[in-house]
């Protein structure tokens, strides 16, 4: 198929673009729009049909739950039963970059849900994402709009590259403010489960959450046999095409075995802005952020593993194994389902 690239930085200034996008979305086609994670593959979240288009669009695997975005917390109640906790949650942290799980209504096909009796539910802060659904006047499914297993998009040309001619429309919305996907949670009463982490933290939600406890996929490899509950639980996501390897140990080291990479064509390395006068030579560095500042990294580490993809000569990549506190456990759910969980000690 043709796809049709908008620009819409200003909602209020498109209003005409916007309706066109909501047009295609109504007649059973996908848009992807910007939020401020990602950018999103959307499709009519009451649609079955809508739903396997998307997975055909991103060779997604069936089983693969997608998130239903709304435009405020109380359109909650037409696709899933909610509780007291998620409307506090949803006070603290709505809209924004907090996905959560609740028992799904019969409104929502088992086809958006990976046949699951919950449905995945956030209220996107981008504005470019808000007015679209509110266009709509229904919820948009959207996946992350990249090919199945790739890195998740932050740019309109990233999603050029990954889906152009399998998309009805792209809406360029610009840069994406977080760069990470959101935080997944589910909930059994006052208790979240943490799924996905993302920029809403786990110390962060248990200032709401009587309780909050860590799945272990979120830093173990699931089983082979195990369902995905939530969407980037599962499949080897965020891949590079080069092979990428951790490092773990203590910074001295880690800098040191770095070292002894610089001159190889071949490697690439996502270091540290500290480290750049370091590691200068004929290795290709891909500077990530300093070493303290995680939300930098953050939104710089999609970029930068597509930028490694780009590279004529890098068949190997390296980075440090990020710590697992606050937005640390973010950047090492993605690294290491990046890695396909290589991590080498030092």
């Amino acid at each position: 198929m043709k796809t049709e690239v908008l620009q819409i930085n200003s909602p209020t200034e498109c209003a005409a673009a916007l309706a066109r996008a909501a047009a295609v979305l109504k007649k059973g086609g996908l848009v992807v729009f910007p939020t401020e994670t990602v950018y999103g593959i959307g499709g009519i979240a009451t649609s079955a049909e809508a739903a396997h288009a998307i997975y055909e669009a991103k060779g997604r695997p069936s089983d693969n739950p997608l998130i239903v975005h709304i435009a405020n917390p109380r359109e909650a109640e037409q696709y899933a039963v909610t509780n007291d906790t998620y409307y506090r949650l949803a006070a603290q942290f709505m809209p924004g970059p907090l996905t959560i799980i609740l028992p799904k209504r019969n409104t929502v096909p088992d086809a958006v849900t990976g046949g699951l009796p919950t449905v995945a539910l956030r209220v996107p802060a981008h504005p470019v994402a808000a007015a679209l659904i509110r266009a709509v006047g229904e919820g948009i499914a959207a996946p992350s709009a990249n090919l199945s297993g790739r890195p998740s998009p932050t740019t309109a040309a990233h999603v050029i590259g990954d889906l152009s001619g399998r998309v009805d429309m792209i809406i360029d919305g610009g840069e994406c403010e977080v760069g990470l996907e959101s935080t997944i949670i589910s909930l059994d009463g006052d208790v979240a489960t943490l799924l996905r982490p993302g920029a809403i933290t786990a110390d962060a939600l248990a200032c709401v959450c009587a309780e909050v406890k860590i799945a272990s996929a979120v830093t173990e490899l699931p089983g082979e046999n195990e369902r995905p509950l939530s969407p980037g639980m599962k499949y080897r996501h965020y891949a590079p095409r080069a092979a990428l390897t951790l490092l773990n140990g203590a910074e001295t080291e880690v800098t040191t075995y770095l070292k002894s990479l610089v001159g190889n064509k071949a490697v690439g390395i996502l270091c540290y802005d500290e480290e750049i006068p370091l590691l200068q030579g004929a290795a290709t560095l891909f500077p990530i952020g300093s070493r303290t500042d995680l939300e930098t990294q953050a939104k710089r580490l999609f970029s930068l593993l597509r930028e490694a993809d780009n590279h004529p000569d890098c068949t190997m990549l390296f980075a440090h194994l990020p710590p697992r506190e606050g937005l640390g456990l973010a950047l090492y759910n993605r690294l290491i389902r990046a890695a396909a969980h290589t991590i080498q000690n030092v």
